[in-house]
Order: C-alpha cells, then sequence, then structure tokens
C-alpha cells in the first residue's frame, strides 16, 4: 500500500514546495467507506481517473488556507471563493495527479479529466468507483492549518 500512497504524498509536498513556496507535511493516511465519507471542509478540487486504473482524487481545504494560498500566488487578498482561488485549487490537483500519472504509467495507461471544483460548507463528494475505499492522507501547513488528499482508485477489469 505505501508504494500507492508515497508517490502522492511525494508529489503534494513538491507541488506545495515549488509552486507555493511552502512545506506541508503528511499525517497518517486512513480508510473511509464512501458511506462514512463526509467532508469537514469548503473547497475541494476534484481529478477523474479513467484507463488501466479508475477512480477520482480530491483535495479539499477551508477556505482561509484556499485564501491564503491564492494570495501567495497572485499577491491578492481574498475573502470570497471566486475564479482565481478555484483557478489556483484546479491548478494545485492537476499537477499533483499529473505527476503522479507519470509515476504510475510505468505499470498503468491512465487518463485524468479536467478538475472538478466543488464549494460550500460541509459539501459532499459522490466518488465514481463502487467499490473503491478511500484514503484520506492528511496534510499541515501554515502551522496551524489542515487539507487532505483524498484518493480512491481500483485497476480497471
Amino acid at each position: 500500500m505505501e508504494q500507492f500512497i508515497q508517490p502522492f504524498i511525494e508529489g503534494t509536498e513538491e507541488v506545495f514546495r515549488g509552486l507555493c513556496g511552502q512545506e506541508v507535511k503528511s499525517g497518517r493516511p486512513y480508510f473511509v467507506s464512501k458511506d462514512e465519507f463526509e467532508t469537514i471542509w469548503d473547497i475541494s478540487g476534484l481529478i477523474g481517473l479513467s484507463g488501466e486504473a479508475h477512480g477520482a482524487v480530491a483535495i479539499s481545504l477551508k477556505e482561509e488556507t484556499a485564501f491564503k494560498l491564492t494570495k501567495i500566488l497572485t499577491g491578492k487578498d481574498y475573502a470570497q471563493v471566486d475564479h482565481e482561488v478555484t483557478d489556483m485549487l484546479g491548478e494545485i490537483v492537476n499537477i499533483i495527479v499529473g505527476n503522479v500519472k507519470n509515476v504510475f504509467e510505468k505499470k498503468h495507461r491512465i487518463k485524468i479529466s479536467m478538475p472538478s471544483i466543488i464549494k460550500g460548507k460541509s459539501h459532499s463528494i459522490v466518488w465514481p468507483s463502487e467499490k473503491a475505499r478511500i484514503i484520506c492522507i492528511p496534510f499541515s501547513i501554515f502551522e496551524t492549518q489542515e487539507f487532505c488528499l483524498s484518493i480512491a482508485m481500483e485497476q480497471s477489469k
């Protein structure tokens, strides 16, 4: 399982370090069933996976964290989720999944969708795979804030 999760952890750390100039620290990954999955986050960026493996990857965070990250990239303050905030989150999840796709392509041909953004307090994500369990990888950023990278992926038949 670690060889599956590690590219997502490393990819997330690289994107935040390179794109945002921020160090992030991963916590202990854990499984969540689709029935148990309920987000505590304000905004999520979601990318679908298809091909020899299918499923989805989502990055979820609180508005405050999204605003801080967008300010780092644009130099402007934000008080509401607008197109620049959603663009920032879409770009981050796209780069993370794109980098991980390159790692997995040695074994599996995978296609990724365009990012979709889901916003709203306590929003829910409808995961595309009926059987795949969801792996949540918590990350800490800005000393006191958190976000989560969630993965639901299984090999296609």
